[in-house]
C-alpha cells in the first residue's frame, strides 16, 4: 500500500464536481491519502477583521473550493468507495458567517439585511481542541470534512453546493470525524474523489450556512467494496451507524435515512423489517444534518451499544 500527498494549488483545486477533469492523482485500492485542503471559500490567508474578504485560490469561485478528483483504479458504477478518516487536523484559524444574505432561514430569522451579518474569527488550537472567537467564546472542535463526494454523472459539471443521492457531497455530517469510514456508491468510473470545506466545529443543522470554516489536513484511507450493509450513503462512526437522506422536502429526507437504517438493523439482527422499525424506534436518533443548502440533509444514528445482544445481562 502506498500513502501520497496532495495539497491545494491552482493545478489541484476546483469548484464544482465533474468527471470530465483529469485526476490529480490515481490511487490503488487501500492506498493512503493525506490532503491538504483550503477552506470552503478558499481563503489563502487570514481575514484580517471579521466580515473582510481575504485572497483566494480560485477565482471567482461557484462554489466550495475542493482538491480533486482523486481517481481510485478500478473503481466502476457498482461498487462502493469505502473513505476511513484516519486523522483530520484544522488550520489554526477560521471563520462562521451569518445573516446578512436572503435564505430561507434568515428570512424566518428576520436577518436577511447585510447590517444583520455576525461573522466570528477563530483562533483554533488543534492541539487542546478548542476554538475561540473574538467574543472570547469558545467551543470544542470536532473536525471533519463538509464535502466528501463524487460526479453524480459522467459528464458536466455539478455545483458543489447541494448534497446528492447521487455521489454524497456537501454531506456536512458532523459525525464524520477521525475514526469514521463513509460508504459513497460508485458513480463514474475510477470513482474521482473532491474533498474539502473542512469544518473545525459544527452543530447538527449548521443553522447559520456555515460551521467553524478552516483548511484541513485529512489523512484517509481509500479502498473498494463490491457491496455494502445498505443502499444509498452512510457510514460507520465513533458514535454509531450512520444512514443518511437529502431531499428538498424534510420528510422525503427523513424516510430515506430511516428506511435504511430498518434494512441496516433487519440485517445486522435477522429480523423483519416491521421488528426493525420498532427497534429503531426506542434505539435511533433521527437527526437534521443540515439546512444550509436549500435541500434537507437527514441522518439516522444508531449507538453501536444501542441494541443489546441476545443473552446479554438486563
Amino acid at each position: 500500500m502506498t500513502h501520497h500527498h496532495l495539497d491545494a494549488t491552482v493545478d489541484t483545486a476546483i469548484d464544482v464536481l465533474t468527471a470530465e477533469r483529469r485526476p490529480v492523482l490515481t490511487v490503488a485500492p487501500g492506498d493512503t491519502v493525506t490532503v491538504r485542503t483550503l477552506s470552503a471559500a478558499g481563503y489563502t490567508e487570514r481575514q484580517s477583521a471579521p466580515g473582510v474578504e481575504a485572497p483566494t485560490l480560485v477565482d471567482p469561485r461557484r462554489g466550495h473550493c475542493l482538491v480533486g478528483p482523486i481517481a481510485v483504479a478500478g473503481a466502476q458504477p457498482g461498487a462502493v468507495l469505502a473513505v476511513r478518516f484516519d486523522a483530520l487536523v484544522p488550520d489554526d484559524w477560521g471563520y462562521t458567517g451569518s445573516g446578512g444574505v436572503d435564505t430561507p432561514v434568515n428570512r424566518a430569522l428576520g436577518l436577511t439585511d447585510p447590517a444583520a451579518r455576525g461573522p466570528l474569527l477563530w483562533d483554533i488550537d488543534p492541539a487542546a481542541g478548542t476554538a475561540v472567537n473574538q467574543l472570547g467564546l469558545g467551543v470544542r472542535t470536532a473536525p471533519f470534512l463538509g464535502v466528501v463526494g463524487l460526479p453524480p454523472e459522467p459528464t458536466g459539471e455539478h455545483s458543489t453546493i447541494p448534497p446528492r443521492e447521487a455521489g454524497g457531497g456537501n454531506v456536512d455530517c458532523r459525525e464524520l470525524v477521525a475514526g469514521s469510514t463513509l460508504y459513497l456508491p460508485v458513480t463514474v468510473p475510477d470513482a474521482l474523489l473532491f474533498v474539502g470545506d473542512g469544518h473545525a466545529a459544527q452543530g447538527d443543522g449548521e443553522v447559520s450556512g456555515t460551521a467553524v470554516e478552516c483548511g484541513m489536513t485529512t489523512t484517509m484511507t481509500l479502498s473498494l467494496l463490491d457491496a455494502a450493509p445498505v443502499a444509498g450513503v452512510h457510514a460507520d462512526t465513533p458514535a454509531g451507524r450512520v444512514t443518511l437522506g437529502f431531499d428538498a422536502d424534510l420528510n422525503t429526507a427523513t424516510t430515506t435515512a430511516l428506511d435504511r437504517m430498518v434494512d441496516w438493523i433487519a440485517g445486522l439482527h435477522g429480523i423483519g423489517r416491521a421488528e426493525a422499525l420498532a427497534m429503531a424506534s426506542v434505539a435511533v436518533s433521527m437527526r437534521v444534518t443540515q439546512v444550509a443548502n436549500r435541500t434537507w440533509g437527514v441522518h439516522a444514528l444508531l449507538p453501536h451499544d444501542a441494541i443489546l445482544p441476545s443473552g446479554a445481562p438486563r
